[in-house]
């Protein structure tokens, strides 16, 4: 894995992923809050937390806001940003230099494993053994997130992995979230460049993910036609006009207000 798990720029910005943050405490509320059994030690890792943690520390202060004792965990390949980090932890808040072999112990599972911006410059054929290997440290139903975002976090995408209940082999494609804040407009090829590293040469036709991307811009191009060209509007309405043409695009008006699209088609998002 030794191509993958390599030193990144670490330039994270405050707030970058404060987006992905708000859609796991509305989204994913239950697997925070869980505390019966091993979820009473179940912690959240922030892998790849950069020059400053500050993704980490802003992470930790949402979802302490639903689960005041989550314990969390940065990490970091670099031993000197590791290192430097120390000066933000506390008593629930660990840095440790580790890489995607996740320096936890044996009595820290994790029910949620971030892992934003580290694969780009990686082989793509590669990115399942990534995905198999921090999706083992989950406890069965722990999710994986695992995407990337530009450097303001005005435009993200992520993969959502499930442990399976088995808990062997393969975390569950469950689905992929889409998000922008619209201060660069909004058309449907905003994404390409954002997508999960195993995505971004796979828009082609032939491809599932083609296919979903017409789909979305043939929507887009219909709302506006109808005169919804405002980015929200149009976002919106794209959003519900996909959904009639792709299985398991959701509409929940909280997510499309918000400017989440999450596709989570029935049997995962198979590629």
């Amino acid at each position: 894995m030794a191509s993958l798990d390599t030193k990144t720029r670490g330039r994270t910005s405050r707030g970058r992923l404060r987006a992905l943050d708000a859609y796991l405490c509305r989204c994913e509320r239950p697997l925070l809050e869980r505390n019966e059994g091993p979820w009473a030690h179940a912690v959240f890792v922030d892998v790849g937390f950069g020059e400053h943690p500050w993704t980490t520390l802003e992470s930790a202060q949402a979802f302490r806001a639903l689960n005041p004792e989550l314990t969390v965990v940065g990490v970091e390949l670099d031993a000197e940003r590791a290192a430097a980090a120390q000066a933000d932890a506390d008593a629930r808040t660990h840095f440790r230099q580790g890489g995607f072999e996740l320096p936890l112990r044996a009595d820290e599972p994790a029910r949620l494993v971030r892992a934003m911006n580290l694969l780009r410059q990686g082989a793509p054929e590669r990115v399942p053994e990534v995905h198999r290997t921090l999706a083992g440290y989950l406890l069965p139903s722990g999710l994986l997130v695992e995407g990337s975002a530009d450097a303001t976090g005005a435009v993200l995408s992520a993969h959502l992995l499930r442990r399976a209940s088995d808990a062997a082999g393969m975390p569950f494609r469950e689905g992929l979230l889409f998000y922008t804040d619209f201060s660069h407009g909004f058309a449907p090829v905003l994404f390409r460049d954002w997508l999960p590293r195993d995505l971004r040469r796979r828009v082609r036709p032939g491809e599932p993910i083609h296919d979903f991307f017409a789909a979305w811009s043939a929507a887009w191009q219909q709302a506006r036609a109808a005169g919804h060209v405002r980015p929200p509007d149009a976002f919106r309405e794209a959003a519900c006009g996909l959904a009639t043409r792709v299985d398991g695009v959701e509409t929940d008006p909280w997510l499309l207000s918000h400017g989440y699209v999450v596709w989570r088609p029935k049997g995962g998002v198979c590629f």
